[in-house]
């Protein structure tokens, strides 16, 4: 039994989702407009305010898919809604990052900046040259991009230097000891 599937998705206002055929869902809303298409097994209907998934049997691939789909259709009303945003922090000294018009300039240690263009639909923004934060309506397309930015520059284990998730922990390790 799907708990997460079995939940309605509720849609504040101004959200509007539109069901075609072939499952194909685009749900409109204040920041945007998002569409895909789900499974042909699942039927997924609006109800007034609410937004369901039923699954026609209990077969496995059928379970499976029921609550991601109803993952998924909920992360598109609240990216259309209110958004998605992460934030990464640079540590390091001399690491920093700066955006050029829509590239985002990353010097992280390497011999040569890191340009990175954002996908579309995510703006990026850099408050502080320590702090870069990526916003957009898509959960996948947003995280995408910060894991990229991340990958430019992981934090490492003995000094911790690196690009991380704000709040992100970072275990350390002991450094190489000194024969007696």
């Amino acid at each position: 039994m799907s708990r997460i599937g079995n939940k309605p998705v509720a849609l504040p206002s101004g959200v509007e989702v539109i069901v075609a055929e072939n499952n194909l869902v685009t749900v409109k809303g204040p920041k945007g407009e998002l569409s895909r298409t789900f499974n042909a097994n699942m039927q997924i209907t609006v109800e007034g305010n609410e937004l369901t998934v039923v699954r026609p049997n209990d077969n496995k691939e059928n379970k499976m898919l029921h609550g991601t789909t109803r993952a998924l259709l909920n992360n598109m009303v609240v990216g259309v809604s209110e958004g998605f945003t992460r934030e990464l922090e640079i540590i390091g000294v001399g690491y920093r990052a700066q955006k050029q018009g829509e590239k985002l300039v990353l010097n992280a240690g390497y011999s040569h900046p890191v340009e990175m263009d954002a996908p579309a639909g995510v703006t990026i923004e850099v408050p502080n040259n320590t702090t870069v934060v990526v916003k957009g309506i898509d959960k996948q397309v947003v995280g995408e991009f910060a894991a990229n930015i991340r990958a430019v520059r992981a934090p490492e284990p003995y000094k911790g230097k690196g690009i991380r998730y704000k709040g992100e922990h970072v275990r350390r390790k002991e450094g190489k000891k000194a024969k007696k």
